[in-house]
């Protein structure tokens, strides 16, 4: 017996330091059911209050999405929230000290405010706003795309409290040659190199210059958290959510397109013309990804759900068109043959996801899959199957299924 608890021990050393990474020195001296204090350090449920059921894609950076039916609510809550980084989470700054700087070759002055000017000088605006990761649904590609291996939850739309982006703009003076701005945060380099920036994207001035383009103080009506951007965050909901820049300090009005990391190459765009899969693509055939494309998910049931044959299943979800509203949104159970509309909301307000139901009845038992799929108001449907191959697997919008046993 003594011989078999020295095995189960040696074997769970072994998978801690797996896990870490790095031997665990002195590990054979901790006593048996005891915890080393990294598991709770890299637990997200401890380290950011997400929910326990939320997928670790990375944790260096991290990078943890959800599951499509952790994604029920209406206005999607921190806990729930996919989180997408590029550097290491920054310690939390103080707020009070924290200044923006509004610089570039196309101000007329450059500008620093602290943030209680910003709330005090300017008019606060709410938003519900969508903002999803450009590689969203990206393990679906195939041949496979290198990055992280989203499913279908990095997505989210919460509540954003803040300044219009325009009207700090304005107060500064932007010059007639403004074509784009780019945004600079304090998040750390992977390498630990303090003057590396980690990653400073941007948008076009009429992207910029849209009533619902914020700088954001604060996330569903309290602080921002730390892993979502505290004290500042642009949120230019409907566009990657890379666009949307975290614990900004600096934002550059620019008389050229934004040439800032993970601006230029291949980051964040996809060729301007179809090619085929697995094909090399030259630097100046790519374009940026700007409106995200029509969309939609099944929130409820989650995927799996067994129904007793005499009930009638209802299903839920959201459905979203980057800049673009969604005029409707229908629904399978024969695997893409035919179709029947959902009950669709309006979205309360523009860049917000919109939310559906509606009510199945099955004809008999056996095993059946729920498809949705979302059009927008320019006619654009989503496809029954991944959509045009990219080498960094943006865009994937085909529909979402999720399976379901009547018995």
């Amino acid at each position: 017996m003594a011989k078999r608890r020295d095995f189960i021990k040696k074997a769970s050393l072994a998978s801690l330091t797996a896990l870490l990474g790095s031997k665990i020195v002195f590990g054979e001296s901790m006593l048996e059911g005891y915890r080393p204090l990294f598991l709770d350090q890299n637990d997200p449920s401890k380290l950011f209050g997400k929910h326990k059921d939320m997928t670790v894609l990375n944790d260096r950076p991290w990078n943890i999405e959800a599951k499509a039916h952790l994604l029920d609510d209406e206005i999607t809550p921190a806990s729930k929230m996919f989180m997408r980084n590029n550097g290491i989470i920054p310690d939390k700054p103080d707020s009070e000290s924290w200044t923006l700087t509004i610089d570039g070759e196309s101000v007329s002055k450059s500008r620093i405010f602290t943030i209680q000017e910003l709330k005090t000088r300017f008019r606060h605006y709410t938003y519900q706003l969508t903002l999803e990761c450009g590689g969203n649904g990206r393990s679906e590609f195939n041949p496979p795309a290198k990055g992280n291996q989203w499913t279908v939850g990095a997505v989210s739309c919460a509540n954003w409290t803040g300044v219009r982006l325009r009207d700090v703009l304005e107060d500064v003076g932007i010059k007639n040659d403004a074509v784009y701005i780019g945004y600079y945060g304090v998040d750390r380099h992977l390498s630990g190199d303090a003057e590396k920036v980690v990653i400073s994207r941007g948008v076009p001035m009429t992207k910029a210059l849209q009533d619902e383009t914020l700088i954001a103080f604060q996330m569903n009506g309290e602080d921002i958290p730390l892993a979502h951007g505290y004290p500042l965050r642009l949120i230019a909901g409907g566009w990657p959510a890379s666009a949307s820049g975290k614990w900004i300090n600096r934002i550059s009005v620019r008389n050229i397109e934004h040439d800032g990391p993970k601006m230029t190459g291949d980051a964040y765009r996809v060729p301007c013309e179809a090619v085929a899969p697995g094909s090399v693509v030259s630097s100046e055939n790519m374009c940026i990804i700007e409106s995200m494309p029509v969309k939609s998910l099944i929130t409820y049931p989650r995927s799996g759900a067994t129904l007793e044959m005499d009930n009638v299943l209802e299903i839920r979800g959201h459905a979203w068109a980057g800049e673009l509203e969604v005029n409707r949104v229908d629904y399978s159970t024969d695997f893409g043959t035919t179709w029947k509309k959902a009950a669709l909301r309006k979205p309360k307000n523009r860049l917000a996801w919109q939310h559906w139901k509606a009510s199945i009845q099955f004809p008999k038992k056996g095993y059946y899959e729920v498809w949705a799929r979302a059009t927008d108001s320019e006619g654009n449907s989503q496809p029954m199957v991944v959509p045009g191959w990219n080498p960094k697997g943006y865009l994937n919008n085909a529909c979402h299924r999720i399976a379901v046993k009547i018995v």
